[in-house]
Order: C-alpha cells, then structure tokens, then sequence
C-alpha cells in the first residue's frame, strides 16, 4: 500500500494569451473545471504508472460536503484510487485552485485555497495511523498544514515505512522534519528556499542536497527542470539529464507526475538511478497534456516512451 496525504482541488482553469498586470483585464482563450491539488494529483500519477498487480494507492485527505467532493471521490472511484479514508467536514468547502496557463510559453500561475484540507492536524492524522502504519511507502507534501504533514512523516518513520516529502508550496521547514525523511524532492526554486541560496546550476543543486541530507534527510533530489535532476544520498550522487521534449503544452502537473512515477518505482525495487529515469519520464509526458491530474501518464505510455527515448 502507498499511502498519500494532500489536498483535492477543483482546478478552474484558463488559458490565455498572456498573464494579466495588476488591475489588467483580460479575455481567455478558454476555461475548464478539472481534477487536481498536488497530493490528488500524485496519487493518480503513482496509481497509473504501476503494474496491473501495484500495490494500493490510498487518499488521506479531507473534502467538504458539495459538489467538488462528489467529484473528487467519483474521480479518484474512476482511477481505481482508494479514497475509504477520506474525511469531510461542514466548516469549509472543498479545496480549489486557480490556474492560468500562458499558451506560447506553457508557464503556469497557480493560486490555490485548500479549503477543508486545511483543517487536517495531527487529530487527523490519528485517524489514518493503521493506514500509514501499513503503507510500504507515505508521501505528502505542504499543501497540507505543516503540523500534519510532520505527524505523518514521523508515524510513518516509527513504523519502518519510506516516506517522501515535495516540499511544496516552498516554506522553511522545521528543523526536526528532515530526519524523518526519507526522500526529499524540491525543484530549484524550493531548494533556493530551503538552503538560502541560488540553486541555478547543477554543481549549486548539488551543494543544495548535500545540505540538506547534513540536515537528516536520506536523499535530496533537486529537480533542475530542462537541466535534469540531481539527486544525493550519503553514498551517492546521481545526475539524471532531461528528456528532450519537441512541444510543451502544460508545466502544471510536471513535479507532481514525478513525484507519483518516483514512489511507483521505489515501491517496485527499482534502484534510485532506474527510478529517476522512470519519473523524468512520466513528467515529461505530463507536460506534453493538457491538465493536471488528467495529464499523468499511464504505465504503458512510460514504458514505450523510454524505449524510443534518450537519454
């Protein structure tokens, strides 16, 4: 079982031509209500990047009582996602996010308002301990409050299982979260956060995850974008050069579809240079789709992507 805890969002999308200035009006190309938030989106990308035989994906997360919660679970119903965990309350609504997407760039400016998941504490967290106790691997990420996303960390660790944090939305971290994790996963602007300085080349975000494993954490991997990803352990460093993509259509969903493929993986066996491959894989697939969530791609599409691709 893998167990993630996030947020569902109802993503109100639009595409437009340009992003607005401050007080700038402007008419969009077009818009759609979709599937997303970061834990969701996750989870659905580690769900269809396994094997038929994978273990259960399971949803932690709270919804409120109206319509985007009947979506959100006839959705994660329709990806074979196990949402028998879910809570819901009546003091806030769904969570919701606001995405606009520039049409010739592909770049993205997201606002988002996690709504009831943002009543999730570590009472909460309680409730889904036989869960997360049972889980070959949890991950989470700060979509959810800190105090929530800790509690997981730490009842998961207690109970020998991996855990994975993205830390995002970027915030400084507690001190006493990093030995709780197992894997770590900011792209370069999160590690400029978290570390203090610029992460803009690949010898900087190695430096970045060099510190943040001299902080606890078991393995950092920066995710650099076109540049690749680099990821250190105490034993290793391992640099994962970027696919080369002919059209990008939407970055939205791109570092939770690595995320989801790099759980599948390490759950599967696979080794860390073999698991990042497989992930830069299935974000560079999600960007080539409209959507979040939507976009992530199944086991059959990565697997024949790899073989026609390099590196």
């Amino acid at each position: 079982m893998i167990s993630v805890l996030g947020v569902f969002n109802a993503d109100l999308k639009f595409l437009i031509n340009k992003f607005p200035q401050p007080g700038e009006t402007l008419h969009g190309i077009s818009f759609e209500v979709q599937p997303g938030g970061k834990g969701f989106n996750q989870a659905v990308a580690c769900r269809r990047s396994q094997n038929a035989d994978g273990p259960d994906v399971v949803m932690l997360t709270q919804l409120g009582k109206d319509n985007f919660a009947d979506m959100a679970i006839a959705v994660m119903q329709q990806e074979s996602i196990n949402a028998s965990q879910i809570l819901t309350t009546d003091l806030m609504p769904t969570g919701t996010a606001m995405i606009m997407v520039e049409k010739e760039t592909a770049e993205n400016m997201i606002v988002i308002a996690p709504g009831a998941a943002s009543l999730l504490g570590s009472k909460e967290i309680h409730q889904f301990s036989k869960v997360i106790e049972n889980s070959k691997l949890f991950m989470t990420n700060l979509e959810v409050p800190m105090e929530a996303a800790l509690e997981g960390l730490r009842l998961a660790q207690q109970n020998n299982v991996k855990t994975l944090l993205d830390p995002a939305p970027a915030c400084e971290l507690p001190a006493e979260i990093y030995s709780h994790i197992d894997y770590i996963t900011p792209n370069e602007s999160e590690a400029e956060i978290l570390v203090g300085f610029e992460v803009k080349t690949l010898e900087d975000a190695k430096k970045a995850g060099e510190i943040l494993c001299s902080r606890g954490a078991g393995t950092s991997i920066i995710t650099m974008g076109p540049l690749g990803v680099v990821a250190v352990s105490d034993s290793e460093t391992i640099y994962n050069p970027a696919f080369t993509l002919d059209h990008v259509v939407d970055t939205t969903g791109a570092g939770d579809a690595f995320n989801g493929c790099f759980a599948a993986s390490i759950i599967e066996g696979k080794g860390l240079k073999e698991a990042l491959r497989f992930a830069s894989a299935g974000a560079a697939l999600c960007v080539g789709k409209n959507g979040a969530a939507n976009a992530m791609a199944k086991r059959t599409e990565i697997e024949e992507f790899l073989q026609n691709s390099s590196p």
